[in-house]
């Protein structure tokens, strides 16, 4: 009876020898498996952030390029609305093309970028899954044991301890297990949320691309639609040119033809004058400068000298434009003597008066004139209406001051400052 008492309680021994040996080796390695699962969810996190870290950086770089965009944008809608330069358009919707080219290409990085977080992410996501279901897997056996166990096993296992050392033993395998289901229930439940999360990160991944994709689409039609406005200006510049070059011809011949008529009322008011003929009424000195009232209010559209032709070309006025509604009455700046009624090519039909001491104002581009040659004009007739709606500038009248010799003279310097 002692020998098998003393067999059972060495084989008690032994096997509690052997259970304690298990649960060493168990300890020892729980720290490698904990290490391991660490490691397998950091290096995902070191290769995410530099990821977003590099698409943060393209998009940063995309909004810079977008604003440089916008600057051009606005500064051709400047261009387009003043008299400039046709090339300086030109220029710009070259300089569009490139900054839109540059953000076609980092969309490309982009979407480059955006791809390889995609099959990261989805290659992740996968392995996050298989994990998770071999986790559930072994978290289903664990609770179909504990449930056929019972509620009492625990209890159960206690109470059949044939002595205080295999209370002990009992109690902590008992104790180890529970932890181990604990660790396998918080590893499920993390793989579960990390599970979630990552397949949150693809819809947003997804979405992004899928809106990456639409911003290249646009982009792309919008560098098409640069190329056409290119193309499209290009030819406007050779027709443009060669009408402008027509254009310059037509103000050439007929300035040339109205010096002469000029030079003919000059010669012709010279001989009046030697013959002692009717004087001129009025009298148009150097002390009129700056007090003569305006022919037409409106704002000049066009000043004396050199300017810029909306089409392009550059032009020398011997006077200035004012801009006025078409009818517009045109009055005489001085008191004198009509000595023209005629049309002038490009100039439309014009008035010439005569002030005397060789001085002359020529009101241009009128709608119709209501004085004849030879009439004598009071300071303030209206002598016509404005006229000019079929030229480049629109409606206004075309006013000059020519002096002794037909020498043009600035008007702005003989009219009145306004306040």
């Amino acid at each position: 009876m002692s020998r098998v008492a003393g067999g059972d309680a060495g084989r008690l021994d032994s096997g509690a020898a052997g259970q304690q040996g298990r649960e060493a080796v168990f300890l020892k390695l729980i720290p490698l498996l904990l290490s391991a699962v660490t490691l397998l969810a950091v290096a995902p996190l070191h290769a995410q952030d530099r990821t977003t870290t590099e698409l943060e950086r393209s998009r940063r770089r995309l909004d810079s390029i977008r604003v440089e965009r916008q600057r051009l944008e606005a500064q051709q809608e400047r261009l387009q609305g003043q008299v400039r330069d046709v090339n300086a358009d030109l220029r710009n919707i070259e300089r569009q093309r490139e900054t839109t080219n540059r953000i076609v290409n980092e969309i490309e990085s982009q979407l480059a970028g955006l791809n390889n977080e995609l099959g990261r992410v989805s290659g992740e996501l996968a392995l996050a899954e298989d994990n998770l279901d071999e986790k559930r897997a072994v978290l289903e056996r664990r609770l179909i044991d504990i449930y056929k166990r019972g509620r009492m096993y625990t209890f159960q296992a206690l109470l059949a301890a044939e002595s205080f050392g295999d209370l002990l033993a009992r109690y902590k395998y008992l104790y180890l297990t529970s932890r181990q289901d604990r660790a396998l229930v918080h590893d499920v439940e993390a793989l579960s949320a990390r599970v979630r999360r990552q397949r949150n990160d693809l819809l947003g991944i997804r979405t992004t691309l899928g809106s990456t994709r639409e911003d290249r689409e646009r982009e792309l039609k919008r560098y098409a639609d640069l190329a056409t406005a290119r193309a499209r200006r290009l030819a406007q510049l050779q027709r443009s040119g060669q009408a402008t070059g027509e254009r310059l011809s037509e103000l050439e011949r007929d300035e040339a033809r109205l010096n002469e008529l000029l030079a003919a009322l000059e010669r012709a008011r010279r001989n009046a004058t030697a013959t002692s003929t009717a004087p001129v009424p009025g009298g148009m000195t150097t002390e009129d400068i700056g007090k003569l009232d305006w022919p037409v209010n409106g704002r000049v559209v066009y000043n004396f000298g050199r300017t810029t032709l909306p089409s392009g070309g550059v032009v020398r006025w011997n006077g200035i434009g004012i801009g006025a509604a078409e009818g517009t009455p045109v009055k005489a700046v001085e008191a004198g003597r009509v000595e023209l009624v005629q049309r002038l090519g490009t100039y439309g039909l014009t008035v010439v008066v005569q002030h005397g001491n060789g001085y002359r104002s020529l009101y241009m581009q009128l709608q119709n004139a209501s004085v004849a040659v030879g009439q004598d004009v009071t300071r303030g007739q209206v002598i016509g209406t404005v006229g000019g709606a079929n030229s480049e500038q629109g409606p206004h009248l075309h006013f000059e001051i020519r002096g002794e010799n037909s020498i043009a003279l600035d008007p702005a310097d003989w009219l009145r400052r306004r306040r």
